[in-house]
């Protein structure tokens, strides 16, 4: 798991990469929580996930927000984290150019900026969004969202209310030409302490299953 420093738009940005053995393998960008609230890539959520991916064969990266471990720059409010985030994608492209595809995935404020920069890149075809901050953050920007991807959160989520993601899904479920999955986690709060394990097995068969649909197509 090399260490790589890439430049973003505010200056340089710290990550983790696993290259992926075969040429055309996708790649999956992990985002990480909110960096003024202790939000960084070494995140447990985060850093199972990146595993996750990896495993699974895919070129992944995560990395440190502007401002938060050895990235340059200040928080942005999400705008500039969205560059960020493009600028990442940009580059594990240019590590892994033949790339047959892109996830991406986030916790909670890096939910947020996933599902953002899913509406700007095309090639983007999954996504994972784990606790996604519906009553937070503004997500009307999906109209409509261009991919099929899971939403997984917490029934005793205090920092993001059920009912709030639920809104999000059922607006997202209307939508022609995408599928959204969605699961529940019964007693799991906003960090799912204690159930990060089992979080990170219904990602992975998630993916296993897209995977699989892919091949068999």
């Amino acid at each position: 798991m090399p260490e790589v420093v890439f430049t973003g738009p505010a200056g340089r940005l710290e990550g983790r990469f696993q290259p992926a053995k075969k040429r055309n393998a996708p790649i999956a960008i992990v985002l990480h929580p909110h960096p003024q609230f202790g939000g960084t890539m070494n995140h447990q959520i985060v850093y199972q996930l990146f595993y996750m991916f990896a495993k699974r064969g895919f070129a992944a990266l995560r990395f440190n927000f502007r401002g938060a471990g050895r990235s340059q720059g200040v928080f942005d409010h999400g705008a500039g984290e969205l560059s960020d985030a493009a600028a990442a994608l940009d580059w594990a492209q240019s590590i892994h150019p033949d790339a047959s595809g892109c996830w991406v995935a986030g916790f909670s404020f890096g939910a947020w900026i996933g599902m953002q920069l899913l509406m700007r890149r095309p090639e983007i075809e999954g996504f994972i969004s784990v606790a996604p901050p519906a009553n937070l953050h503004d997500f009307t920007f999906l109209a409509p969202c261009p991919s099929s991807g899971l939403i997984i959160h917490g029934d005793q989520d205090k920092v993001v209310p059920p009912k709030d993601v639920q809104t999000l899904v059922d607006k997202l479920k209307t939508q022609r030409g995408i599928k959204i999955d969605q699961t529940i986690m019964k007693g799991a709060n906003h960090f799912f302490d204690g159930q990060v394990e089992d979080l990170i097995d219904i990602c992975g068969n998630y993916v296993d299953q897209r995977l699989a649909a892919q091949t068999a197509a």
